[in-house]
């Protein structure tokens, strides 16, 4: 079945993949165009270099007229990430528009990394940490960047074991 929404990502997939910005990739999963992995590498000169992030882009036959559904596969600690891992992010809620693509939304993403929202924030304590105590922000985004090079599966094992060594 061949909808304009199959269409289009099938178009935004080509072109990622012809001529894709700096620190962003992605790609539809398996043989479902309307669900995609994306990795977005922290930027360079922020905390959040070095990092590899994994997310989850949920596309719905409304698309380009709705955006994506995006998600933090990736543990992040960030003002504008849910706990969940969803995005507080305005081109994706409000501020959509047909012209975006996936190359549009990720590297949006990347650049939300760079320039944190502490106003409108989705985790408080990163939104608070930013704007009042920018070392240990940069102190718990810097373990956020190390987590980020392990399985997103081993995630509880790790977390399990540094729990246990702070308490020893």
């Amino acid at each position: 079945m061949s909808t304009a929404s199959r269409r289009r990502l099938i178009r935004d997939f080509k072109r990622l993949s012809s001529d894709p910005p700096g620190g962003v990739s992605g790609a539809p999963c398996g043989d479902n165009i309307m669900i995609w992995n994306a990795v977005i590498f922290g930027p360079g000169e922020t905390p959040f270099e070095d990092g590899t992030f994994r997310l989850l882009l949920n596309f719905d036959e409304q698309y380009p007229n709705k955006p994506p559904s995006v998600k933090f596969l990736s543990k992040m600690f960030h003002p504008n990430v849910y706990a969940n891992g969803e995005l507080c992010l305005d081109i994706l809620q409000n501020r959509w528009s047909p012209t975006y693509d996936v190359a549009a939304v990720l590297t949006s993403i990347q650049s939300l990394l760079h320039d944190p929202n502490p106003n409108s924030p989705a985790n408080s304590e990163a939104a608070s940490l930013y704007s009042n105590n920018m070392k240990e922000y940069i102190r718990r985004v810097r373990q956020t960047v190390e987590w980020s090079w392990i399985d997103p599966n081993e995630f509880d094992k790790e977390e399990e074991k540094e729990s246990q060594s702070s308490n020893e």
